[in-house]
């Protein structure tokens, strides 16, 4: 391994300790978790080396940097025979691009109104895919982020009940940026507490994945819940 393959796989095997010691303060297990390395503004080459060492899921911000890198990734992984990762989605998607995700992602994390749906859907059903995704939920009232009012969050639900195609498994939020950690533990309780309210709502009977914490406070997501963080700098590094 080269000195950067040799550092991501460092780090990656930080953040995987730091997952199975939160999760046991939690009385749960590190496998109950998904850890998503977000490789925004990351290259392909370091992308593979996280995937040959271990990460299973990549996450993705950018369309356009993703129809560029993801080919490459996984031909840089066929060299190697390494299976490929679950690729997703989990930045702001417009809809005019819903087609290149519905036809390269596994998971988006980022749906947060009906007409992305219905677009989303259209583009999975003509390729025969079938894609999960998570509603992204706006607790802190700033909508520059994206994401649903949670009062918003049951007729976006019921509205699944026409997409085939989709499979609406679980809630994602973005808590405020904050100085400690902790701060961000209200937010992360209040996603739980929503997705186990709407599990009987219609269009909520899927709903297990919480998709919350990042770099900076994936451990606490871990103690309130989190079933998926997604982790960029704590094992790709500073962005340059």
């Amino acid at each position: 391994m080269t000195d950067s393959a040799s550092q991501v796989a460092a780090r990656l095997r930080e953040v995987e300790t730091r997952v199975a010691a939160a999760a046991a303060r939690a009385g749960r297990s590190a496998s109950d978790v998904q850890l998503v390395g977000v490789a925004k503004q990351v290259a392909a080459e370091t992308v593979a080396q996280a995937v040959a060492a271990g990460l299973a899921h990549v996450g993705e911000n950018y369309v356009n940097e993703a129809r560029e890198k993801l080919p490459r990734v996984s031909a840089l992984l066929d060299r190697q025979g390494l299976a490929w990762p679950r690729w997703h989605f989990v930045g702001r998607l417009q809809r005019n691009k819903a087609r290149a995700v519905a036809m390269a992602f596994d998971c988006l994390h980022s749906l947060d109104r009906v007409e992305l749906g219905d677009a989303l859907d259209r583009h999975a059903a003509s390729a025969g895919r079938q894609l999960d995704v998570l509603v992204q939920v706006d607790l802190a009232g700033e909508p520059q982020k994206g994401g649903l009012a949670p009062d918003a969050v049951p007729a976006l639900l019921a509205a699944s009940a026409r997409w085939p195609a989709l499979r609406i498994v679980g809630l994602m939020t973005i808590p405020p940026a904050a100085e400690h950690p902790e701060q961000s533990r209200s937010g992360f309780a209040g996603l739980r507490a929503l997705r186990d309210a709407l599990r009987t709502a219609p269009g909520g009977a899927l709903l297990r994945e919480l998709s919350m914490g990042m770099s900076g406070d994936f451990e606490v997501a871990i103690e309130e819940g989190a079933t998926i963080i997604r982790v960029g700098t704590a094992i790709f590094g500073p962005r340059q």
